[in-house]
């Protein structure tokens, strides 16, 4: 089963590369300017999450796919990694794959010149797990 932060990651990983999430049965779309902010989402894209999860907001799949949001977060779905551009990509838990990666329709990507897209970072965390490590690498050679 995707998890909610798997699929809030699916989605903002998929923003980053310019998709929109179609919402309202087809009415609208949404992509935020902004998916990250420091080490956390925007505020933007939280907004967004918020609409697209919303009962009210009718079915709301990501531009170039069939599978709604709310049926990502059932027990029938799980993310994997999509083999030709290493993006996250919904699977059914049970029977046949989506026909499709939302990277079918895109004409440059997987572009490897590029930054990948990425989950927001705490650099203060990141920068301490380092220090440890060193620090524990230069007392065991001692």
């Amino acid at each position: 089963m995707a998890s909610r932060q798997e699929v809030k990651k699916y989605l903002a990983y998929w923003f980053q590369l310019g998709k929109r999430v179609v919402i309202g049965n087809g009415k609208d779309t949404l992509r935020p300017k902004s998916v990250i902010a420091g080490d956390r989402y925007s505020e933007e894209f939280e907004e967004c999450w918020q609409k697209v999860t919303s009962p009210q907001a009718g079915n709301c799949y990501l531009e170039g796919t069939q599978e709604t949001i709310a049926e990502l977060l059932t027990p029938a779905w799980e993310m994997h990694t999509c083999a030709r551009c290493c993006m996250p990509i919904p699977v059914k838990s049970l029977g046949m794959p989506p026909e499709l990666c939302p990277c079918n329709d895109l004409p440059t990507w997987p572009n490897t010149e590029l930054p990948l897209p990425r989950s927001p970072v705490n650099s203060q965390q990141k920068l301490k797990s380092i220090r440890d490590r060193l620090l524990d690498n230069n007392s065991s050679s001692k």
